[in-house]
């Protein structure tokens, strides 16, 4: 299948995004699309941007947490003795 049977080809801009790692990519666009601020890096998979002298950051990492830990967040040692004594008296009562 040609072009011919396809029809025009857009024209197409090519726009260089730079990494963290100062690994540059050049991905291309069609002419008219927006181009975004940032890219991913396909050698090491950090966000890249278009300003090769600030490159944005690699992304945090957030440590993995487990269920209690997003309760603690949420409850105070003193809301956790609360809920504790009200389930014991619940169960005591029953």
């Amino acid at each position: 299948m040609g072009e011919a049977e396809r029809g025009e080809a857009a024209p197409r801009v090519r726009v260089s995004f730079w990494c963290a790692n100062r690994h540059e990519t050049l991905p291309s666009f069609a002419s008219e699309a927006a181009i975004p601020e940032t890219w991913e890096c396909p050698r090491c998979g950090y966000p890249a941007g278009r300003d090769m002298e600030h490159p944005p950051g690699p992304p945090r990492s957030e440590p993995y947490k487990t269920h209690l830990a997003y309760v603690k967040e949420r409850r105070s040692d003193a809301d956790g003795a609360a809920i504790l004594a009200e389930a014991l008296a619940r169960l005591r009562g029953a």
